[in-house]
């Protein structure tokens, strides 16, 4: 009996948004029997990662044909080429075609062609196959791809191309969708999000998207914004900050680094200054606003004293929520050619940071107790708050829904909520 493909999610937001994408193309195209692994090359860690999981894949599903695409399939299509339990490789491009899973029903049978990657630079346009949300609480929109920057520890650019932008028009016709589909949150995406419209007519400010967003959706009851190029914010999302209650409080930053240095070495547009600029400046046109921000232990020449101006940025940008990335040399980019810290040490860094991460999470748990939140299901007993804490039920709530709830405690990861009622 055929069975609908198998698909594995690696990495980020978006890749999870794509995957969606080709369940959709693969339904219409009537694939079967087949496990599709999306990867990630954020790290060499992803991709070791990756290939385990490909391994793993292919002992539970002996039948199945496996097909690899992703980011780490775009950089480095010859490793999985070379795994034998990989039937074929697509490229981030490839994927994203409906062209492509159509003609596979037909070309498995005797197919010679085991690697379809085309240059990723070369590619102009994004967003070519748009989907209506998934899951039943939050849609995720896919807005840019792409990066035009060269961060020296970053290969993303080489598995995702140059910076390109979902014109504003597609984006609120896709989210009016969403909308009338019931979804009451949504979340804009992309690789360099900050950069959104500048490969567009008049040049465009990611602002310029939110602010009209919320006007011509007004019935939209929650947006957010994903990770984010603090350096890169323009006036008019400063303004939506300020002025846009159906703007979440929540920010994820790109910070990588708290010390001047290494953030030049890292190739980084911003200074540690600029990072606690931006954040006082939110704070101050939304005292509630929360941060999240991607921070990297143990980059090649990072001193213990560099390291700790990492660590005092916590508490300088009043972040919460944090992503701890042990920096691994990835070939192919210039960090990996400077000289690199001892494993131990930045394990043992990367520990560290993570651990005032989670003490900066508690305190801010804890001093929500007594608050009333709107929260949205995500399951029946789970949702999250407006700044994105996770708060658990006592009973089954709808999914979906936007509820309010008083926070009667806390734990160290999340809100316990009582007193619920329509929001």
């Amino acid at each position: 009996m055929s069975n609908p493909p198998v698909f594995h999610t690696l990495g980020c937001r978006l890749n999870a948004y794509e995957t969606e994408a080709m369940r959709e193309m693969t339904q219409a195209a009537g694939l079967q029997d087949a496990v599709i692994v999306n990867t990630c090359a954020v790290t060499s860690e992803a991709v070791r990662k990756a290939r385990q999981e490909i391994r793993k894949l292919r002992r539970d599903n002996p039948d199945a044909r496996l097909i690899v695409t992703g980011c780490a399939a775009q950089t480095e299509p010859q490793t999985f080429e070379a795994m034998a339990e990989v039937d074929l490789v697509l490229g981030n491009t490839e994927k994203m075609q409906p062209a492509t899973w159509d003609s596979l029903p037909a070309d498995f049978i005797g197919q010679t062609e085991k690697v379809r990657v085309d240059d990723i630079m070369s590619v102009e346009e994004t967003a070519g196959h748009l989907i209506d949300g998934f899951g039943r609480h939050r849609a995720y929109v896919q807005v840019q791809n792409g990066c035009d920057h060269r961060c020296t520890f970053c290969i993303i650019p080489y598995g995702r191309g140059n910076s390109r932008s979902v014109p504003a028009g597609v984006v609120v016709e896709q989210i009016k969708r969403l909308v009338d589909r019931g979804f009451n949150e949504v979340v804009l995406t992309g690789v360099d999000l900050t950069s959104w419209g500048a490969d567009l007519p008049g040049q465009p400010k990611l602002g310029d998207l939110v602010m009209r967003i919320l006007r011509l959706v007004p019935d939209l009851p929650r947006m957010r914004i994903s990770s984010i190029d603090s350096i890169e914010v323009d006036e008019n999302l400063m303004q939506a900050i300020a002025t846009e209650p159906r703007l979440m409080p929540h920010l994820h930053l790109s910070l990588q680094h708290g010390d001047d240095l290494i953030l030049k070495r890292m190739k980084r547009r911003h200074l540690r200054d600029d990072a606690i600029a931006f954040c006082s400046e939110a704070k101050r046109l939304r005292p509630d606003m929360t941060f999240g921000a991607d921070i990297i232990a143990g980059f090649p020449t990072e001193t213990e004293s560099q390291f700790d101006n990492s660590l005092r940025l916590l508490e300088d940008c009043d972040l919460t929520w944090l992503h701890v990335f042990p920096y691994s040399p990835r070939p192919g980019t210039p960090a990996a050619h400077m000289p690199q810290v001892d494993g131990r040490a930045i394990k043992a860094r990367a520990a560290r940071l993570r651990a005032a991460g989670e003490a900066r999470v508690a305190a801010h748990l804890s001093k929500q107790i007594g608050q009333k939140h709107n929260i949205l299901v995500e399951k029946p007993r789970m949702g999250r708050t407006e700044h994105f804490a996770e708060v658990a039920f006592g009973q089954d709530q709808p999914e979906g829904e936007i509820i309010s709830a008083k926070i009667a405690g806390a734990t160290d990861r999340q809100l316990l909520a009582c007193t619920v009622e329509p929001a």
